[in-house]
């Protein structure tokens, strides 16, 4: 049996792999306020070169940074990079997205999960397809949800607990689930939004 680990981000497609989110600026001396999404902070310790990647919607620039300091502050992390001195220049990195090369992500237990590998896996209720997971979801709840995407145009929620799972197969992006009776019915979102185009 799978178990999950449910850092939000410390996962995500492609090369690399997001930490932390800036928010704003704190203090003086070019620190700078994150949300984390990871369920590793600790690792920060030992984090000396990070990327920081523009919030821009047609694709932004990654920019390399030595950490010099950091410290946990209300549920966030505080950073202090190399070069970064001022107020000005840490208001530069609000919105980016503070990453590592997916080369570099911790290492999981055996038998654990990293949630967001699970985008794009097929999902069965006791051998019968469900559909495929679009996207995770995270909330107050202890569980994240998995959105899947069903045959019919609709999509649904899906409590990503250990007690529904059957068996995680990332390899052949498969997940076995024993769903309770009637949770598809209760946990929809109805019918699939159409999804405009882009260029």
């Amino acid at each position: 049996m799978s178990e999950h680990c449910p850092p939000r981000k410390e996962t995500g497609p492609g090369e690399f792999v997001t930490l932390a989110k800036v928010t704003k600026t704190q203090g003086r001396k070019g620190e700078v306020a994150a949300a984390l999404l990871t369920d590793f902070p600790e690792r920060f310790a030992i984090r000396k070169r990070l990327l920081a990647l523009e919030s821009d919607p047609r694709g932004g620039r990654r920019r390399e940074l030595e950490l010099e300091d950091h410290w946990f502050h209300k549920g966030g992390v505080v950073l202090k990079f190399a070069g970064v001195d001022s107020i000005s220049q840490a208001e530069m990195l609000v919105g980016c997205e503070i990453q590592i090369p997916l080369a570099e992500r911790a290492e999981l237990p055996e038998g654990s999960v990293y949630v967001s590998d699970l985008v794009g896996c097929a999902v069965s209720d006791r051998g019968h397809d469900v559909g495929r997971i679009e996207d995770v979801q995270f909330g107050a709840g202890e569980a994240p949800l998995l959105v899947i995407e069903a045959k019919g145009e609709k999509e649904f929620l899906v409590p990503f607990a250990q007690e529904f799972l059957e068996s995680v197969d990332l390899e052949r992006k498969q997940v076995s689930m024993k769903l309770p009776a009637g949770l598809l019915e209760v946990d929809t979102l109805g019918p699939k939004p159409r999804r405009s185009k882009r260029d």
